[in-house]
């Protein structure tokens, strides 16, 4: 029987230029969390009992660990975007040619840990940046 499950080892995500579709891909990345949500706006009116809601702006966000690796240029790109306070493309898909956000990203954190006996890593969170490339989901035809 095959296997019908999209599994975690198997999501992508790729990082590149802001302004550009992200192509290099992501190493030493683990945990990965996007999280999308959408703004609520309250509609109750006089004719209605009920409180009712309405469906405002998109949010998503992406968390994920990174694997502190010397001279990895991935590190090197998501720490450069961080110091400098300057968008990064990000596209996290689900799988190879998968779905997901595609969009310019500012990171909004990088924070080191260092644990005894254990490796470095970077829990870094990425929302996306005001820029001209409008975020995307990838991989929806609609």
């Amino acid at each position: 029987m095959a296997n019908t499950y999209n599994m975690g080892i198997d999501a992508i995500i790729y990082y590149g230029t802001a302004g550009t579709t992200a192509a290099g891909e992501l190493e030493n990345v683990r945990d990965v969390t996007v999280s999308c949500t959408r703004a609520e706006a309250d509609a109750s009116s006089r004719s209605s009992s009920w409180k009712l809601t309405m469906g405002g702006l998109l949010d998503v966000s992406v968390s994920f660990d990174l694997i502190l690796e010397i001279d990895n240029t991935g590190f090197d790109a998501l720490n450069a975007a961080y110091m400098s306070n300057t968008a990064i493309a990000l596209l996290i898909l689900d799988k190879a040619s998968g779905e997901g956000p595609d969009a310019d990203f500012v990171i909004t954190e990088f924070s080191r840990n260092e644990p005894m006996g254990e490796t470095i890593s970077y829990n870094v969170t990425a929302k996306p940046a005001a820029t001209a490339r409008a975020p995307s989901w990838e991989g929806q035809s609609t």
